[in-house]
């Protein structure tokens, strides 16, 4: 005998209610009690820089003042990158810091979908424009280190939220490269030179499609600007670039 629709929805929510008072739910930063699963607490929530315009049109770089629509930042006039359009959802400072190296190396792995919908909001518009959804990816001996990617998973995760498919397979790492933490910019970029390849399953799938390139933190851009070189050599239609959070240098 089948229980009623109505019954069904009440016994699911006891039994959320029961396995909430076993295991309640965690702020993702402070690890305070919060009422929802891959939440922040207020304080928490307050204490972090949100990314928001004006910015330069190009990288997505924060200006201090509306310089127009199109205004595009000294280092992107200087050095256009491969990339059309890069956007942040947070400043990577001492705020955001530790929740994202949670994500990256410490198993916090239930945060993607949280940050994947703010990546969404604040990325609304690339993830309307594109068709493909991909990660830069890791080299295979750190992935074996780490036994995920967080550059895919937020890939995954807005996938599903933008209703497109995302092929965290589309790039593969062709070098271990060093950590990249106190390189200056051109350091950054000879050490990703030629780091990247196209998976050869997507060498004749990818031209005309628009890809949107997901990684977790963006520094100087050298990294996806070197992905995005081989998507567009490769035949894609164009690249943006959406990430977690950004550093935003001081000016000098």
């Amino acid at each position: 005998m089948s229980l009623p629709v109505s019954s069904l929805a009440t016994a699911r929510r006891l039994g959320r209610g029961l396995l909430d008072l076993v295991l309640p739910h965690r702020c993702l930063g402070c690890g305070g009690l919060v009422a929802d699963p891959g939440t922040l607490c207020a304080a928490c929530w307050q204490g972090l820089a949100f990314i928001g315009a004006p910015l330069c049109a190009c990288c997505g770089l924060p200006f201090a003042h509306d310089e127009g629509g199109d205004a595009r930042c000294a280092a992107c006039l200087a050095a256009p990158p491969a990339f059309d359009r890069a956007r942040a959802v947070l400043r990577y400072d001492a705020a955001s810091k530790g929740l994202i190296l949670a994500f990256k190396h410490a198993d916090r792995t239930d945060a993607a979908p949280a940050f994947a919908r703010w990546m969404a909001r604040a990325g609304q518009e690339l993830l309307a424009d594109c068709d493909l959804i991909a990660a830069v990816p890791l080299h295979w001996r750190r992935l074996f280190r780490r036994r995920y990617n967080q550059a895919a998973l937020l890939a995954l995760a807005l996938g599903r939220l933008g209703d497109r498919p995302a092929a965290p397979d589309l790039l593969r790492r062709r070098r271990d490269t060093p950590p990249q933490g106190h390189l200056s910019r051109a350091a950054r970029q000879r050490n990703v030179a030629g780091a990247f390849a196209l998976a050869p399953a997507w060498r004749d799938r990818l031209a005309g499609r628009r890809v949107l390139l997901v990684d977790d933190v963006m520094t100087t851009g050298a990294t996806l600007d070197a992905a995005a070189q081989v998507l567009t050599r490769a035949g894609a239609a164009g690249v943006d670039v959406l990430t977690l959070a950004r550093v935003v240098m001081a000016p000098t």
